[in-house]
């Protein structure tokens, strides 16, 4: 889904504004490739992604929430917002993936990416999270990982560097982010104990 303070819908030319928001949220949903290279880091074969993952240090419910401190997890990194259908149908799979993974070093962060905070707050109300959550109102974060539309999320190793980039939420692909997570902590698991021997 397309982020609607980027397309307004009042003025002039609102319909061809609606249009234009439509057609990009059903283009990126019909996508056939699952995968997505939408990171600032060159794509490779698979959708999965090469280079550092940009830090970010932004305020949540509980506190800073701030990539560089979870260097040596994997980190699960959704992008998400209130008004994203597809976000409320990734939520209880990402509380699940938290508590299963979660002891064996993986961290989900969810980035929301509301211009206002409230309305995020509400959304949390009604679909709790049992990961971290961020605030971006700015957009920042987002704009620095190149995310196109909503649900976007990035696999970043232990090692700080993006594996993969995946666009949207259906309940068929929870079996395939599963895959990429585990394999992403298997490989993690030398890292993992250097870092706490």
């Amino acid at each position: 889904m397309t982020r609607p303070d980027l397309f307004p819908t009042t003025g002039p030319d609102q319909g061809r504004r609606r249009q234009l928001a439509g057609g990009l949220s059903l283009g990126l949903a019909a996508l056939s490739l699952p995968w997505l290279g939408l990171s600032p880091a060159r794509a490779a074969e698979g959708g999965e992604a090469t280079g550092p993952a940009p830090d970010f240090d932004l305020a949540g419910p509980a506190g800073r929430v701030q990539l560089s401190a979870l260097r040596g997890k994997v980190v699960y990194l959704d992008f998400w917002a209130s008004w994203c259908g597809p976000c409320r149908q990734s939520f209880p799979w990402m509380n699940e993936i938290q508590a299963k993974l979660g002891p064996r070093g993986l961290q989900v962060v969810g980035v929301n990416v509301d211009a206002r905070t409230p309305d995020a707050e509400r959304f949390l109300a009604e679909v709790p999270a049992h990961f971290t959550v961020a605030f971006d109102p700015k957009g920042e974060t987002p704009r620095r990982y190149a995310i196109k539309g909503m649900p976007t999320s990035v696999l970043i190793g232990a090692d700080g560097r993006i594996r993969f980039v995946h666009s949207g939420f259906r309940p068929e692909d929870r079996a395939a982010l599963e895959a990429q997570l585990q394999q992403a902590l298997a490989q993690a698991e030398p890292l993992r104990r250097g870092v706490l021997a």
